[in-house]
């Protein structure tokens, strides 16, 4: 995956980068300092160690604080129910949010866009959402990398496509 950079705030993770994400840090609104050895980041750390390592750690090993509006977090909140190993759609997701929100519809963009600026990657499992029809649209981190993951959690990637680049797809 490269470099991940962790951040957190009153020791709870509030971002999980992966080097070269395109919305890199872009919760963090305060200064920052390097202090390597809190205890949410060795926490953090072991997660990804075991998740590499193919065990399937659990999310309530660790303290999340992502930020975000009310909308995102209620789209990674779904995206933490998403089991290892299986994907869904954003169409899905919108679907789950019209009935939590009591609303007859919800824009599957909407949610792409509430995916695509997880600020804590691989933990909040972004990369277990694809398009309509098996498209691999969108990953922040990169589509090859969001293959990878896929492919490491078991997932039969054979079975999506990637889209061409310099067509316009929609989710």
């Amino acid at each position: 995956m490269g470099l991940i950079t962790l951040a957190s705030q009153q020791n709870k993770l509030v971002g999980a980068w992966i080097e070269g994400e395109k919305y890199f840090g872009y919760t963090i609104n305060t200064q920052t300092e390097e202090n390597p050895n809190l205890a949410i980041f060795n926490s953090t750390k072991k997660w990804f160690d075991d998740y590499f390592s193919g065990k399937k750690p659990n999310l309530s090993q660790l303290k999340l604080a992502p930020n975000g509006t009310p909308f995102r977090q209620l789209v990674w909140e779904i995206l933490c129910n998403i089991p290892y190993g299986k994907v869904t759609t954003y169409g899905d997701i919108a679907k789950q949010i019209a009935l939590k929100t009591n609303q007859t519809s919800m824009s599957s963009q909407a949610v792409g866009g509430a995916v695509g600026h997880n600020p804590i990657s691989i933990i909040i499992p972004c990369h277990r959402v694809i398009g309509a029809n098996g498209n691999l649209t969108g990953y922040a981190g990169g589509i090859d990398k969001k293959i990878q993951l896929l492919q490491h959690e078991g997932v039969d990637t054979t079975l999506f496509f990637v889209p061409k680049q310099g067509h316009l797809n929609t989710i």
